[in-house]
Formats: C-alpha cells, structure tokens, sequence
C-alpha cells in the first residue's frame, strides 16, 4: 500500500479536504515530511538507503502511539529524493538541485500552512542537505509568524550507534558504513548484498593533529570521487542485524520523546 511503513491511519494522503476542513485544534497537529535520498550506497546497499531509514524510523515511532493518544501526527507524502550531488558520478544517482529542493519545500510548507496547519517537521535522513531543511524552515517562519517549523537530521536524535562500531567507524564511516548497513539489514535485509560489501576508508584522511577534517565545522568541500573508488566510505562488514535493530530501537525511542516536547512546544 502507499503508506508503508507509515501507520494508515497516520498517513496525511488518506484524509479528505472535509477531513482537513473539520479536523480539531489543527494548529496543534504535527505533520511530518520525510526527505530522503535516492543515491549509490556502494555496491550492497540499495540507492534508496537513506529514505527508507528515514521512513522506518517515523513508522516505528508511530506505531508506539494509539489513535487516540496525543499528539496527533500525519505524514505527508515522502519526498525519496533530494540534494545528492556528491554522488552524482556513480550511476543511479538521482538528485535534484539546492534551488529546486528548497523551492519544494518551500511550496509544501506554504500548502499545509494555507490549510490550517502550524507545525511542521522537515524530517531529513540525508547527510547532504541539512542545511537546506535549516533554511527552509527559517525563510518559512520568516513569512508566516504564527509557524513553528522543525528541521531535524534523523543522525542528530541521540542512539547507540557510536556504542557499537569502533571509534574510527564512528568518525569515519560516513557512508554505507556500519550502522548504515546494520540498519539495512534490519528495515530492508533482502535487498542488502552483504557478499559485496567492502571496506574503504578514504586515502586522503588527515591526521588528526590537523584541524581540517571530511565533516564538522572545519570540512573541505568533497564529492563522493574524491574519496572513495567503491562509493562506501567506512566498513560495512561487521554490519549485523542485530546492531540494526538496537540502533533502530535508540532512534525510535528519541524521536517519540521529540514528537511529544513537540506537541507542547509554542513560542
């Protein structure tokens, strides 16, 4: 069905406009919109990797409400793809342009703004876009002043993946790593081909008495060609399915708490 793994009744796309019109306290209710990535994940994993961890996780966290508790949550139809330019050199790759995700979101927000809503979470599970969610969300508050808007990075809600994998995995494993994998094997194990994976860490890491790094505050700009032959920037095989779903089980638990301070939260 066109829910998966969104719980039906939680599945914004169900409702009717008399629904929507009719609907209770509709400034309260919270709507989710995922934002993926339909990109190459190494020769094991599925381009749509980090869409479908996105979409796990707010399924799973929705499922440990009732209908009847609050808050009240729909999700909004998912937008797989996003800003993947890193990656457009490995076939597969689908990404769209900064102008064209933030014009998007931008139109999405102002729909659901019109309708009656005022909250809304930008739910990303993509490391190359944050930034954009961090500007939609504060040009869409800007605009509408009674709009309370939440750009949150899946990889930001607390979890015990740094527990699990070595520290230099922790740091390094960026892409298609470890925990990206473990998860996969738990949310989509099918479609992971663990006989391919393989480990690549990029040649070109600097010492760690330097202050240039590949992420955090003090980055140089790279694509994924840069670093890596394979497209899998870490080691993904010591991934296992039961890291997968203690990784899965901490998110889950994060973002619940996250959606209830979010039900209480107003300016």
């Amino acid at each position: 069905m066109f829910h998966a793994p969104i719980p039906a009744e939680r599945y914004y796309s169900y409702l009717t406009w008399h629904d929507i019109d009719k609907m209770p306290n509709k400034a309260n209710v919270i709507l989710i919109q995922s934002i993926g990535a339909i990109e190459q994940h190494g020769a094991h994993l599925p381009l749509i990797t980090d869409a479908a961890i996105g979409l796990q996780v707010i399924g799973k966290t929705l499922e440990q409400f009732s209908p009847e508790d609050k808050p009240v949550v729909y999700v909004l139809p998912p937008q797989h793809a996003g800003r993947s330019t890193e990656h457009i050199s490995f076939p597969g790759t689908i990404s769209l342009s900064a102008t064209t995700l933030t014009n998007l979101l931008m139109d999405i927000g102002e729909s659901v703004y019109r309708s009656g809503f005022r909250k809304l979470i930008f739910f990303n599970s993509h490391g190359g876009q944050p930034q954009i969610m961090e500007t939609v969300a504060r040009d869409l508050r800007q605009r509408f002043s009674d709009f309370i808007l939440f750009p949150i990075f899946v990889w930001h809600l607390p979890n015990v993946g740094q527990t699990l994998v070595t520290p230099h995995e922790f740091k390094y494993g960026i892409h298609a790593g470890d925990i990206e994998t473990s998860l996969m094997l738990t949310i989509l194990r099918k479609y992971v081909r663990m006989n391919l994976a393989e480990k690549e860490y990029p040649s070109t890491l600097i010492s760690e008495r330097n202050l240039l790094g590949i992420e955090g505050g003090l980055a140089y700009a790279w694509v994924t060609k840069d670093l890596s032959r394979s497209g899998v920037i870490g080691d993904p095989t010591g991934a296992t399915q039961d890291k997968g779903e203690q990784i899965l089980a901490s998110l889950v638990t994060s973002f619940k708490k996250l959606l209830e301070e979010i039900h209480e939260f107003h300016f």
